[in-house]
């Protein structure tokens, strides 16, 4: 079958498929992992929502039309931190939908441990994770 030949799909649909090639990960387990130095957390949301709702403390922030770029250990965009292939990123979005499909973005570009946080920001907040303002 031919990609002209598949079906459209929804929104709903395309989640369900990215999401099921890697495992999501929730707030606290981020959190953790972050903290012992195990994963790179990633703040795609755009800069009003950062704003407006604070940053994670130690989070890069690289804004989702940007992500690919800075983060392919091959590319000469990337930043310091995308090191390899081998680098778990947990992308972070304001709710947890377009990080899974950026999650599924960087798979492509074969950072296979790349995942997302379930619920995005709102979850890390609602846990009660450390928030900072942003710089003024």
């Amino acid at each position: 079958m031919s990609a002209a030949d598949e079906r459209p799909v929804s929104i709903d649909e395309l989640l369900e498929r990215v999401r099921a090639g890697y495992g999501r990960v929730e707030a606290e387990q981020a959190h953790e992992a972050a903290r012992t130095g195990e994963a790179l957390l990633v703040d795609i949301r755009y800069a009003a929502l950062r704003e407006r709702d604070g940053l994670i403390p130690g989070a890069l922030v690289i804004e989702r039309n940007e992500l690919e770029w800075r983060l392919d250990p091959q590319g000469s965009h990337r930043v310091p931190e995308a090191t390899g292939h081998d680098l778990r990123v947990v992308v972070i979005c304001n709710e947890g939908y377009a990080s899974s499909l950026a999650a599924a973005s960087l798979h492509q570009l074969g950072l296979r441990r790349a995942t997302d946080l379930v619920g995005g920001f709102q979850a890390w907040r609602a846990a009660g994770l450390p928030v900072e303002s942003p710089a003024s």
